[in-house]
């Protein structure tokens, strides 16, 4: 029996993208965030790659209790800090958290889990960062100890 023919050789197995159940009232829903994740997390390394060493305004708010968590915070001088730490060449390399850090101690941590898009407008020569955090819907979250939708602004004003 040895030189059977073994159909399987050489086939590796992909792992399916994971994805999020998503249920409101009877329906469900399940949404692949990966990719939309790893689309969003790029491009914010690239808008904070950008913005380090410079001035900014940081500021949240939670539309679920419609509260302002930061309002206006100034950090100078950024500085960025990747968990887990970041290594140059690696293309796929996704951080679980980011920390912004400013002068004297100040600092912003982004959790990186349910951020899904971000949006950059331009209004009288400042330019305003929306990042957008989803969490489900107000009905059925995901993680029930946070909102639903959450949005983290960061302003870079006039060089």
């Amino acid at each position: 029996m040895t030189g059977q023919l073994d159909l399987f050789d050489g086939v590796t197995l992909a792992e399916p993208e994971p994805v999020t159940t998503v249920r409101l009232g009877r329906k469900t829903a399940q949404i692949p965030l990966r990719k939309q994740r790893r689309v969003a997390i790029k491009r914010l390394m690239e808008i904070l790659e950008d913005l380090e060493g410079k001035d900014i305004y940081i500021g949240s708010y939670d539309a679920g209790g419609r509260h302002f968590w930061l309002d206006n915070l100034k950090l100078p001088r950024l500085q960025l800090e990747w968990q887990p730490i970041r290594n140059n060449s690696d293309q796929t390399y996704i951080p679980s958290v980011i920390v912004l850090w400013g002068s004297r101690s100040a600092s912003v941590r982004i959790f990186t889990d349910y951020l899904v898009s971000i949006r950059e407008q331009e209004y009288q020569g400042y330019w305003h960062y929306l990042l957008d955090f989803r969490n489900g819907f107000w009905q059925s979250p995901i993680d029930s100890f946070r909102s639903h939708y959450a949005c983290l602004h960061i302003t870079k004003f006039k060089d």
